[in-house]
């Protein structure tokens, strides 16, 4: 499902904080902080802009960038499921209801794609040399546990992921899951092989609102930058958006601005243009 949120405002004065997603915009395609990224994160704060992370990724695996850029607000975790602290002490968290985890598996072990489960600070999967399985550890900077089930984490589900790269097959799946679990759960795609269940309170529009309000900034002061569809419903809460230069046209048509590609540190461009030299568009005109 895709949760429906009262309007943005419109932006009103300067900037005072940035929400970033981090795989497809802070990062590189191999997953890599370049110098220009942690430079622009260092130049928000001795510019008085606060900053902070929004991802799919567990917290665990948000940990090293946290790290790097000095983050010391706090940050969501599994699309806005979970807050903690930089320290990853958990300030709130909303899992996967038992029954919907249960009837996402069987949906997933239907149409035969991979399912893997973050639970109790552990990333699960069957198969640890299944697909993605490589390209996940390097995202996270660390290994699955191997299980033959998920049946001792039912009711503890952060997220649910089903794997594939057959984009035919991800479509049919993902349109078949809104159709059986319709608001029982946020469904998105946060890549195109990657298809995540939370719980309906965890996504990305639900966690620009809650950190704004921990963190004590406007909405309409806040600026959002991502690069795929489940970054839309921050887009829509957000007095400013910005669409990383990789994005879909259906995504960039829903943000405020769009910034050259993460391969060519577009954030850290963003960051300059948008943010730190405040232009029309920024201040709530057009970009």
């Amino acid at each position: 499902m895709t949760t429906v949120l009262e309007p943005r405002p419109k932006a009103r004065g300067a900037i005072a904080l940035l929400i970033a997603d981090v795989d497809g915009t802070l990062v590189t395609p191999d997953k890599r902080l370049t110098p220009a990224a942690i430079d622009a994160a260092r130049r928000l704060g001795e510019a008085g802009v606060g900053f902070t992370i929004v991802s799919s990724r567990p917290p665990r695996g948000m940990a090293p960038i946290i790290q790097q850029l000095d983050i010391v607000l706090p940050f969501a975790a599994f699309n806005g499921g979970t807050l903690a602290t930089p320290s990853l002490e958990l300030v709130e968290a909303h899992r996967l209801p038992h029954d919907v985890a249960r009837a996402a598996l069987a949906l997933l072990t239907a149409r035969g794609v991979d399912a893997w489960v973050y639970a109790d600070g552990d990333w699960r999967v069957r198969d640890p040399a299944g697909l993605r399985v490589p390209h996940e550890r390097l995202t996270l900077g660390y290994g699955p546990t191997p299980v033959t089930d998920f049946e001792d984490v039912m009711g503890r589900i952060d997220k649910l992921v089903g794997v594939s790269d057959d984009p035919a097959l991800m479509a049919s799946v993902e349109a078949a899951a809104r159709q059986l679990l319709d608001t029982r759960a946020t469904i998105n795609r946060s890549q195109t092989y990657y298809l995540d269940f939370t719980h309906p309170k965890a996504n990305k529009g639900e966690a620009v609102r809650s950190l704004c309000r921990r963190i004590g900034v406007d909405l309409r002061r806040t600026a959002v930058i991502g690069d795929m569809i489940n970054d839309v419903a921050m887009f829509a809460q957000a007095g400013f958006s910005i669409a990383m230069g990789n994005a879909t046209a259906e995504v960039k048509a829903q943000a405020t601005v769009v910034a050259e590609t993460n391969e060519n540190d577009g954030f850290a461009k963003a960051v300059d243009r948008f943010v730190l030299r405040p232009t029309a568009a920024s201040m709530g005109g057009q970009a």
